[in-house]
């Protein structure tokens, strides 16, 4: 009873679809969680084939695979959930929000850790892989179809193939409460955007040292693209928000 009151807390407070506590047992992940439950409980005890089965039931039924050695915190949702996978070495924190078509996942056949660690009050949106034995810090959002590879600090978000950081300096993020997997920053527009600053200013210089010489400017100016106007205003925008 404990763990249905726990379930229809956590659906409410992240799933605005839900409308009654009786849909509930509507939610794939109810299953998939209670399923694994029961399975890392044989696991621990060393049976490894019930503990398998049960997990292999739980994926056709609920299409979310998770390995019964997979140790998973309190609060996890697993929205819609289709595709999702779960390694055996993986570890989850409190309040994470995975949605379908994630990979939890090793990078070979190494024994040992060889999965990730999810801290607390981390989401990973939709398709995301986050593969090897590292951590993902805690506060920490993962945008759809990010490949992460390596470690993630904490407060961060993450974007890109393969994943960039981009830290959330200044203000302490809960992606539970705030779940967004599109308005994420852009590394490579911030990275041409820099660029762009760092060039103007140069030839600001530039211009400078040509009045102190007398030297004829052989920069000419140029009415930009429309193309050209929308980056320039999206650099200057950025500039402004440095």
């Amino acid at each position: 009873m404990g763990y249905i009151k726990e379930q229809i807390k956590v659906i409410k407070e992240r799933d605005p679809a839900i409308k009654k506590s009786i849909e509930v047992f509507l939610y794939p992940c109810f299953y998939a969680l209670l399923f694994h439950k029961i399975g890392h409980s044989l696991y621990k005890k060393k049976r490894f084939f019930l503990a398998r089965l049960i997990s292999q039931v739980s994926r056709g039924l609920t299409g979310i695979e998770i390995h019964p050695g997979a140790t998973i915190g309190k609060g996890l949702f697993i929205d819609h959930g289709m595709g999702v996978v779960i390694g055996e070495t993986c570890e989850i924190g409190d309040n994470v929000t995975i949605y379908h078509g994630v990979t939890l996942g090793g990078t070979g056949k190494d024994h040992g850790k060889r999965h990730p660690t999810i801290g607390n009050n981390v989401m990973i949106g939709t398709g995301a892989k986050v593969l090897g034995p590292f951590k993902v810090g805690d506060n920490t959002r993962i945008a759809a179809n990010a490949l992460v590879l390596q470690e993630v600090p904490e407060d961060s978000s993450v974007i890109g193939n393969p994943a960039k950081v981009v830290k959330t300096k200044g203000k302490r993020v809960n992606p539970c409460d705030e779940l967004d997997q599109v308005k994420m920053p852009d590394p490579i527009r911030m990275e041409i955007c820099g660029l762009k600053n760092m060039i103007e200013g140069l030839e600001d210089k530039i211009r400078v040292l040509e009045d102190k010489l007398s030297v004829k400017s052989e920069m000419h100016e140029y009415h930009c693209t429309d193309e050209e106007c929308r980056v320039r205003d999206i650099c200057h925008d950025y500039r402004e928000d440095e």
